[in-house]
């Protein structure tokens, strides 16, 4: 296969990722936006389309497995497609925590309407932010906006922390019915989840680092 074809086929495979983010940053506004509205029809559309996202993920797979056995690229060659499908594999599960999310959205619906607290909004919003941003920093192939943005994943952290004190302390007082029981552990989740998007968006700067200059880097 001659060098052309292994170039056009690198540039679908990094548009298809592109299309892959893109759909990821989506679903995890729309999840976000069927948890403000306490909109079960909304969460549930998120969790249909989730079906997209795999789909995508094993498409990329297969290309990447076909240029490898057709080409036998070279080290270089080899660390980006590796590197894609590695990317690849980040944003479906950044899709998996949207769709708990959409999930845990269900389960509020069922439940007495409360206020949702600030830190929600706020968590939603970096996650959001952040999503978006090493969508940028791999369209530029830019290393030092990846860096930067991973170096935000701490203030996300620390909103869930706070979270996850004030809810595990009203559950242990025993002082709250079994509904808002229930909904203290349904947003518990709700919260690890956009931590852990925070925490594959790390992965993903990890990763664009690596496809950039070849480095194995920890910037958790």
């Amino acid at each position: 296969m001659p060098r052309l074809t292994f170039e056009k086929e690198l540039a679908s495979l990094r548009e298809s990722l592109v299309r892959m983010g893109t759909l990821v940053e989506s679903q995890i506004e729309a999840a976000l936006d069927a948890l403000r509205r306490r909109d079960g029809g909304a969460a549930e559309k998120v969790r249909t389309q989730d079906q997209y996202l795999n789909e995508l993920l094993k498409q990329i797979r297969e290309q990447v497995f076909m240029v490898i056995s057709t080409q036998q690229p070279v080290a270089r060659d080899l660390r980006h497609l590796m590197g894609i499908q590695y990317i690849a594999t980040e944003l479906e599960r950044m899709g998996d925590y949207a769709v708990r999310i959409a999930r845990m959205t269900g389960t509020l619906v069922g439940l007495p309407d409360r206020p949702l607290r600030a830190e929600f909004g706020i968590m939603g919003e970096l996650a959001i932010g952040q999503v978006h941003d090493i969508l940028e920093a791999l369209i530029e192939e830019n290393e030092l906006h990846a860096r930067e943005v991973a170096g935000r994943d701490n203030e996300i952290d620390r909103l869930y922390h706070r979270v996850f004190e004030e809810l595990v302390a009203e559950i242990g007082t025993g002082k709250i019915d079994s509904d808002d029981a229930l909904r203290s552990v349904t947003l518990l989740l709700v919260a690890h989840n956009l931590e852990r998007i925070a925490d594959r968006v790390t992965n993903v700067a990890e990763d664009i680092v690596f496809l950039e200059t070849g480095q194995v880097v920890e910037l958790g």
